[in-house]
């Protein structure tokens, strides 16, 4: 080998130069080639979190949360957490367990399983119409389905009322509307469509979706807590109206909209199972003074937040096609 203006370099001598150049380039080929890919390595590891990432909100996106809040009346809870477990996209039912002087039926609920879907009991320190509005941890979807103890709600009409959350979902989207009027005296009155309305001439219109058989999104679960000390201590006093004070706190942060706090889904098979329960437990609502209390509620939220939010609407959304035993709900 004969390089110009260079010494001359020996076949031989070239050779021992060039070959373990050759061979370093080689094996750090083959070393290069079982390296993991990064696929396999951090970046893919990191790649398929984010996947996970996005898998898991979009399974939160497509399923809820059912939370029932309930006292003494476990015969009615075993039979619609039976009824509940077979609802499509339920990710989960919340237990709110008010009674504290009695443990939840936990045992008794899991030696019957498995169940389709997880029921979980979280116990309560004190028996409080506001504890199910907390936002408990095991709530991981985006929309939650409050439910009465009492209420039997069949599953084409939560199938149907979760489509139309879907599109609604910064607002309650329920099965019971009720409003408010103001009268003469510039009082506001709380009742249901039969209420008349002096500025209408009729009671075609609602003003409030109570939560009792509702969906709406678990941040309104957190943005309760965040509420005048006095609204909670309203609902205390009182034992009830949290559903009220609901729609007064959503229809607030849609104000800048102009939206009402709820749209109204109407039932086609929605049940009160009040009389079947064991205990022969009455709700709240047949207290003597359960509608004075929530008309009372009105005027002293109204005073709290220093104006009424509540708008009105006329909105019924309603489906067609319902299965034939929605016409036969009277047989068991």
């Amino acid at each position: 080998l004969h390089l110009h203006g260079c010494r001359s370099i020996s076949p031989r001598r070239a050779y021992l130069i060039v070959f373990p150049l050759l061979l370093l380039l080689a094996v750090g080929a083959a070393l290069t080639s079982l390296l993991p890919s990064p696929e396999d390595g951090v970046l893919g590891v990191l790649r398929r979190q984010a996947n996970n990432s996005r898998l898991n909100q979009a399974t939160r996106a497509d399923s809820f949360t059912i939370v029932m809040q309930t006292f003494n009346r476990t015969d009615l809870l075993l039979k619609l957490l039976n009824h509940y477990q077979g609802v499509p996209h339920l990710h989960q039912i919340v237990i709110v367990w008010n009674n504290v002087a009695e443990l939840p039926p936990t045992k008794l609920w899991d030696a019957l399983g498995p169940h389709p879907v997880p029921v979980v009991f979280k116990e309560q320190g004190s028996n409080r119409m506001r504890n199910r509005l907390q936002p408990f941890t095991e709530i991981e979807t985006d929309a939650v389905l409050m439910l009465d103890d009492d209420t039997l709600v069949s599953v084409p009409d939560i199938s149907f009322a979760f489509s139309i959350w879907k599109q609604f979902s910064e607002q309650i989207v329920g099965f019971v509307p009720r409003k408010h009027v103001t009268t003469a005296s510039g009082v506001y009155s709380y009742g249901s469509f039969e209420l008349q309305d002096p500025d209408m001439g009729g009671g075609d219109r609602y003003s409030m979706v109570l939560v009792g058989a509702a969906f709406f999104h678990r941040r309104f679960l957190k943005l309760f807590q965040t509420q005048p000390a006095e609204v909670h201590a309203l609902l205390d006093e009182t034992q009830n109206c949290d559903d009220i004070a609901m729609n007064f706190m959503v229809a607030r942060e849609l104000s800048g909209v102009g939206w009402p706090s709820g749209v109204f889904v109407k039932p086609v098979d929605l049940r009160n199972l009040e009389k079947e329960a064991g205990s022969g437990y009455m709700g709240m609502w047949h207290r003597a003074e359960h509608l004075l209390q929530r008309s009372y509620c009105l005027n002293r939220l109204a005073q709290i937040y220093g104006g009424m939010p509540l708008r009105y609407s006329n909105i019924m959304i309603s489906q067609f096609g319902f299965p034939s035993y929605g016409n036969h709900k009277s047989r068991s």
